[in-house]
Parts: structure tokens; C-alpha cells; sequence
């Protein structure tokens, strides 16, 4: 259930119930019948007791501010922080792109869609690694900020490092609702990283995190067997014509290349998808993104909303 601001959970406030109740005698009231002017008179103040239980109830206002020259929204969805910053004219169409993780590191590529009218948007589900209970979270935010401020039915999915479980995950769980996915150095499977079970050192406690959310054990036969990351579902995203672009350095030492980007474009070529990798010869993990990011806005401006 989508909740803004403070949860107050399935039950009515108390003002509502007694609004409620008060509803109920008038209506019940056989006596007041007999007296249909002072029965009317009842009934329109339960009703001003009725709105006024509303707006109490109403969420609280939206935060605003600047965010490098554009308004920032900051509000909640299911009791978790969220924003959305907007362009000065929004594009035709309202396409927007939502970073699933580090929301502001290395902006240039949000930035430059703002100037060509993109709205850009962030919501918090940190430490969940993309499992399905994250999903459903961000399926959530998703249907508030599309109905809310009118955006594009498909969202453009922005996942730096961790941020690629999310986006890929959710990509595969609503392709309907996804146009494109940037992906930037990102983790595509648990066992790379945080498991460090290949090349990379990972850590051990992300890793703790994401085998509880996942409902997994520190176990080498099940984790030999476990479909949830992204590199295993690949297949609803390209049945939708998905295009990927992803960004990565080869020397990556955090989130190895060969165990995550490589593997992500082999399968999704195999699948008939459309993905374009930039790699950076010797990049580590860090810088993400490009200095200039224009070849990203390129990509997204031709094939995010292409169909």
C-alpha cells in the first residue's frame, strides 16, 4: 500500500472514525427522519467533520530546493526518502531517469538531460541489493511519480556500482515499465560482489546484508543455484527491446569487468539485445560515468524512447 510522509498505517485516525460513527447515527437516527430540516442540518455538519478529518490526514508538503540550478522535490513514498528534480520545460513526452543508487555522484550525464528536459529522480532502498522486496518498493515509487507529475509511463534506469542490481532487477520484473538502462561499472551478481567469490576482494558486510535479504545462505551449492541475480534475467528485458548502455573500466578491481559487463553483453547479444559498452582500458572502479557525457545523452536521446 503507497503511503506519502508519515505512515499511518490500514486503520483510520480517530478523527475519521468519529466522523465515521457520527455518519452512521444520522443515518440510523429513525427520530431525525420524522425531521427532515434538522436531519439536513446533521448531515452537513458530519459532512464539514468529515473533510476536516481529511486534511488532517492530508501529506505533509513537499520539500523544495535547488539542486545545480533545477528544483528539487523531496517528499516520501512507502516511508522512504525520495526525490525528483525537474527541468525548466520538460521534453515532449516526459521521459525521465531514475539512478537507483548515489544519487549526485557524478552528475553530468543527469545534468545534461535536465537541460534537454528530462526530469531526474532517486528513491532510497539502500542495503537491499536489489532483491524482490526492493523491487516492490520501487514499483511503488515508480506508479506514485508517474501518475503524480505526469512522467513517462517508462523510466530510463541509472545504476552506478550496486545500483545495477536494482535497476536490472527491476527492469526484469516490470520490462512494461522500463526504456532504457544506463549501467555504469555496475555489480550484476552478488557473488562477485559483495561475495568476493571471484577476483574481487568484496565485503563481507554488504555481504551478510544481501544473503539475509535475499533469504540465502553463506552456502556454495545453493549459491551455485540462486537465479536472482541479473545476469540470469536478462531474457524478459530483451523479449521488450531493452537498449543497454553500459560504462565500465576493465582494470576494475571492486566489481570485476569479466564477472559482471563481459557477461551482460555476451548473453544479451545472444538474446537478440540491443547494448552498447564503453569500455575505458585500464579503468578501475573509480571514476564513474565520462568527463564528457555526451556519448551517454546520445545513446538515451536515440534509444530510450526510440519505440
Amino acid at each position: 500500500m503507497l503511503s506519502i510522509g508519515v505512515d499511518r498505517g490500514s486503520q483510520p485516525s480517530r478523527s475519521t472514525q468519529n466522523a465515521n460513527e457520527a455518519m452512521r447515527e444520522v443515518l440510523n437516527a429513525k427520530s431525525l427522519m420524522r425531521f427532515p430540516i434538522i436531519a439536513l442540518s446533521v448531515l452537513l455538519c458530519v459532512t464539514s467533520l468529515a473533510s476536516i478529518a481529511r486534511a488532517d490526514e492530508a501529506p505533509p508538503a513537499v520539500k523544495t530546493s535547488d539542486w545545480n540550478g533545477y528544483e528539487k522535490l523531496d517528499f516520501e513514498v512507502a516511508g522512504r526518502a525520495a526525490l525528483l528534480v525537474k527541468p525548466k520545460v520538460a521534453a515532449p513526452g516526459n521521459p525521465w531517469i531514475w539512478r537507483t543508487e548515489f544519487f549526485g555522484h557524478e552528475p553530468q550525464g543527469d545534468i545534461a538531460l535536465l537541460g534537454l528536459g528530462w526530469h531526474v529522480a532517486y528513491f532510497k532502498v539502500s542495503d537491499m541489493y536489489g532483491a524482490p522486496l526492493a523491487i516492490a518498493l520501487m514499483d511503488q515509487f515508480h506508479d506514485f511519480v508517474a501518475k503524480t507529475y505526469g512522467l513517462n509511463p517508462r523510466a530510463v534506469l541509472e545504476g552506478f556500482s550496486r545500483g545495477g542490481l536494482y535497476a536490472v532487477n527491476f527492469a526484469a520484473t516490470h520490462p512494461d515499465k522500463t526504456a532504457a538502462l544506463y549501467l555504469d561499472a555496475p555489480v550484476l551478481d552478488i557473488r562477485s560482489w559483495p561475495g568476493g567469490k571471484g577476483a574481487g576482494k568484496g565485503d563481507a558486510h554488504c555481504w551478510q546484508q544481501a544473503l539475509e535479504v535475499y533469504g540465502l545462505t553463506d552456502d556454495a551449492e545453493a549459491l551455485k543455484n540462486f537465479k536472482g541475480n541479473p545476469l540470469d534475467r536478462l531474457e524478459p528485458i530483451a523479449a521488450a527491446k531493452i537498449p543497454i548502455l553500459a560504462i565500465c573500466g576493465d582494470a576494475d578491481k571492486v566489481v570485476p569487468y569479466p564477472e559482471n559487463s563481459a557477461i551482460l553483453e555476451e548473453r544479451y547479444k545472444k538474446l537478440g539485445g540491443t547494448i552498447s559498452v564503453i569500455l575505458k582500458p585500464g579503468g578501475d572502479h573509480h571514476p564513474h560515468s565520462l568527463k564528457d557525457p555526451q556519448p551517454i545523452v546520445d545513446f538515451l536521446v536515440k534509444n530510450a524512447y526510440a519505440k
